[in-house]
Formats: structure tokens, C-alpha cells, sequence
């Protein structure tokens, strides 16, 4: 079924006004007597007048929505931010529009080309790989835009980031002083700048021992459980690991509980993000907490308060603490022995709720 739509024109003719009052009272741009006012609120109810939002947009310069461009809605750390910005955005009077790229850069491409379109008042965007440079030519032509979790190479935008090297740093020092002097990396692809900073920072954690070895890959539970068989079948004498988000962290528990591996008596474990309920893993895992919550709101504060009239300001980094959170997956060392652990005997649809 359909119903007549009526305009603005219509709304004009039923109050006796020219369509120039009608829009402006509508906009809030005019004060009108009361009598010319409650004729115009009177058509507008009688006729069920809907505004065009495309119409409005181009009248105001504006529509009251923010554009966020975002890898994967169904990872807890993405979804966390998404809410955060939403709840930010509904303070000021905004709505947040979504745009998931599944990490693609031809999907982040097609992304920001349709937000360009839909005159959006600003833009958030988030990427989980270092993408082509497509991308930040396209970001370069947003008079609003906004960084936020990883960088963007020759992108003229402000960013918001956690201390990526003071987590790694804080999850080194734990380790160290549990005297952990062997360790491993599993984190995220080798390009992102996030990778980098955890690394560096866990070994000025490690007063400067580096890890034994690295494994990087996408930040999934899949990659996870791919890396720790890997890191199992290669292991040689470490001690403990650092994994780089919850996500991976999951998949690795799967596969340490399928090979006989406990936390933290074989291998002492430390996490990044702590978005996922890590308290009630058994055991509970330490991990790098980062400020997701602060995170998402600073994007949305910054894309309307920023002084955009200023050039410096895009060059802004706003970098935001992160802090420890000590559970139970730390110990002190005791090696796993070479040969390598059993091949796991359960079957592939083993979930991630078993560890918890």
C-alpha cells in the first residue's frame, strides 16, 4: 500500500502562508505570532506532513548524522565503540550510520564514496589493516573526519589511539617480574602500526629482550587458533605469550585446551583489550585493558568540536592510557618440553564458550 506524500507547498496553501515561512518555521529560523503558528502546526498535522530529508540536508547544510566506517560489527571491541559513539552522538542530537567493511579495502572504498553522497556531518573511521593509498585520498576530501584505533598512511585526519606501546610495556613488565625471560607474540598483521608499538613496547617491558618469536595475522579467533598451533609445534622453551587482541586470544585458548595446555602453569598469558568477559574464563586472563568506551566518545566530541579551521588541528594525535588488569594467567615460568604436545583429539566445533 501507498499513501499520498504531501510537500511542503501543500502544507502553504493549507496554513495560508508562502512555502519561505513554512520552511523556516519548520527549521527553527523564524519566530512566528502565535495564530500563524499553530495554522502551519495544524496543516502540517492534518496532512501528515513528512520533511524530505534529502531536501532538508541540502536547505541546512547539514543532517544531523555521523558516518562510521568500521571493519567487522560482530567483534566485541567494534561493537563496543559503535555503541559508544551512538550513545555520544544521541547527546548532541545525531544519528550514527553504519557502514561495515569486512576489512576489505575495496568495501572501504565503496564505503566512503556512498558517504560523500549522503552529506553526512562528519565521518569516524576505523580500519583493522593498513589500507591502499585509495583510501586516504578518499578521506582526504572530508571536511570532517576522524580517525580512530589504527593509522591511516597519508591520511590528513586528526587520531585517536590507545598507548599501544605502554600496553605492551605493562604486559612485558608483568612478565619479566614474574621472571618470564622467554616469551611470544601473537597479535595482528605485521603492517599495522598498533603491532608495531605492543611489540616495542613489550620489550622495553622485558628490559629489552625481545620475543623469541612472532606470529601475526588477522585479528580473529580463526587466526588465533591457526597461530597457536603454529606457536605450540614451534615452541622452544617459552614461557609465557602476549596475544595482541581478545579475539585471537579466544582462538588460542581453544586450541591450548585441545593440546593439553594449561594457563598459566604451562604458559602464562596476557591479553589485549579486555572487551570479552575475561574475568570468567577459567582461568580468569590479565590483560590490557583499553579505553574503548573514552575512545568512541573523544571521536564523536572531536569530528563536532574540533577547531577545523585551523590545519594544524589534522594533525592531532590524541593518544589515550590504557591500564592492566591482573587475573589469574600469569605465573612464574615452567617450560613446555619438546617433542611438541598431542594433536587435539575434539572436533572442530568446539566454541568459545567452553572456555569460559
Amino acid at each position: 500500500m501507498t499513501r499520498n506524500r504531501h510537500s511542503l507547498k501543500d502544507v502553504a496553501k493549507r496554513a495560508d502562508v508562502s512555502v519561505a515561512t513554512v520552511s523556516r518555521y519548520l527549521n527553527g529560523f523564524l519566530e512566528l505570532p502565535d495564530g500563524t503558528r499553530s495554522r502551519i502546526d495544524r496543516a502540517v498535522a492534518d496532512l501528515d506532513y513528512r520533511p524530505n530529508p534529502h531536501a532538508r540536508r541540502l536547505s541546512l547544510g547539514r543532517s544531523d548524522t555521523i558516518a562510521l566506517v568500521i571493519p567487522d560489527i560482530a567483534n566485541p571491541f567494534f561493537s563496543r565503540l559503535a555503541a559508544a559513539m551512538e550513545a555520544c552522538a544521541a547527546e548532541r542530537g545525531k544519528m550514527v550510520t553504519l557502514h561495515a567493511t569486512m576489512n576489505r579495502a575495496e568495501r572501504e572504498i565503496a564505503a566512503l564514496d556512498n558517504v560523500s553522497r549522503d552529506l553526512a556531518d562528519g565521518l569516524v573511521f576505523i580500519t583493522n589493516h593498513m589500507p591502499p593509498p585509495e583510501v586516504a585520498e578518499q578521506i582526504n576530501r572530508f571536511s570532517r573526519v576522524v580517525i580512530l584505533d589504527e593509522d591511516v598512511r597519508d591520511a590528513r585526519a586528526p587520531r585517536i589511539l590507545c598507548d599501544n606501546e605502554q600496553g605492551g610495556f605493562l604486559a612485558g613488565q608483568l612478565l619479566f617480574e614474574a621472571g618470564h625471560r622467554k616469551v611470544a607474540y601473537i597479535g595482528g598483521r605485521e603492517d599495522l602500526m598498533s603491532t608495531t608499538a605492543r611489540l616495542q613496547g613489550l620489550s622495553r617491558g622485558m628490559q629489552d629482550i625481545t620475543p623469541l618469536r612472532s606470529y601475526v595475522a588477522d585479528h580473529t579467533a580463526e587466526s588465533g587458533r591457526q597461530l597457536a598451533q603454529r606457536f605450540l609445534d614451534e615452541c622452544d622453551g617459552e614461557t609465557a605469550l602476549f596475544v595482541g587482541s581478545d579475539e585471537l586470544t579466544v582462538g588460542v585458548l581453544e586450541v591450548f585446551r585441545a593440546r593439553g595446555v594449561q594457563v598459566p602453569h604451562d604458559i602464562s598469558l596476557v591479553s589485549f583489550d579486555n572487551v570479552r568477559s575475561l574475568h570468567l574464563f577459567d582461568p580468569a586472563i590479565t590483560a590490557v585493558e583499553q579505553p574503548v568506551d573514552a575512545m568512541g566518545r573523544r571521536a564523536i566530541e572531536m569530528l563536532l568540536d574540533g577547531d577545523w579551521d585551523n590545519p594544524d588541528f589534522r594533525q592531532t594525535i590524541d593518544l589515550l592510557p590504557v591500564r592492566l588488569v591482573e587475573r589469574s594467567s600469569v605465573s612464574t615460568p615452567n617450560a613446555i618440553a619438546k617433542p611438541p604436545l598431542p594433536e587435539p583429539q575434539t572436533n572442530q566445533g568446539h566454541t568459545q564458550e567452553s572456555d569460559q
